[in-house]
């Protein structure tokens, strides 16, 4: 029982220890061993949670774009202190281009732009170490687009007074494209916020 408590503690260490060491030097040459001495843990202790070093550059950038897309439900939930549809939207429009220049992990997931520092994302077909022989990809920027632009629906059907679902979708997909665009164009958050709000006025 205490190593079950234990193991998911190691895991967010050994993901804490990665993206720490990632944010110090290229991907290429962070080293499994350096990963579990930061994390406190055995290497073999590694090896069994992620399988290889592809394993956990597949963990830590699922971790981080899960975390993304966290923050993008809190804003449109309303648990950033946006009121209605169109303040939510803005919101989690400024989330975006926020976690995009302060993670560059969450940057290269939302563009599809991996920069020689940064992991290289696996390949579609890959084999998850967690599941052999099942295909594990990363996501790519079409699958989050549509999962932010699914869950704002999911999120903001009840309180979108403007029409039916279609439009609801339309504006959805509206301000998760331009807060895209301005995560490759890069501008403030206070910016990219008050051109959402115009586009949906």
């Amino acid at each position: 029982m205490a190593w079950e408590a234990t193991m998911p503690a190691a895991r967010e260490s050994l993901l804490d220890a990665a993206f720490t060491a990632l944010a110090d030097r290229p991907w290429a040459v962070v080293r499994m061993v350096d990963v579990a001495v930061a994390a406190g843990v055995s290497r073999q202790t590694l090896y069994n949670e992620f399988g290889s070093k592809d394993g956990l550059a597949r963990a830590l950038v699922r971790r981080e774009a899960e975390a993304y897309l966290i923050g993008v439900e809190r804003a449109l939930s309303g648990a950033t202190g946006a009121a209605g549809p169109n303040e939510r939207l803005a919101a989690a429009a400024g989330w975006t281009v926020r976690a995009a220049a302060a993670n560059p992990l969450v940057r290269a997931v939302l563009t599809g732009c991996w920069s020689e520092r940064l992991p290289s994302p696996v390949r579609p077909g890959t084999p998850s170490p967690r599941r052999p022989g099942i295909p594990d990809p990363l996501p790519s920027p079409v699958d989050l687009l549509a999962q932010i632009r699914d869950r704002a629906v999911r999120l903001l059907a009840g309180v979108w007074p403007q029409g039916g679902a279609a439009e609801l979708a339309q504006a959805c997909e509206t301000a998760v494209r331009l807060a895209l665009s301005y995560v490759v164009a890069p501008v403030s958050e206070e910016e990219v916020e008050s051109l959402v709000r115009g586009a949906l006025a």
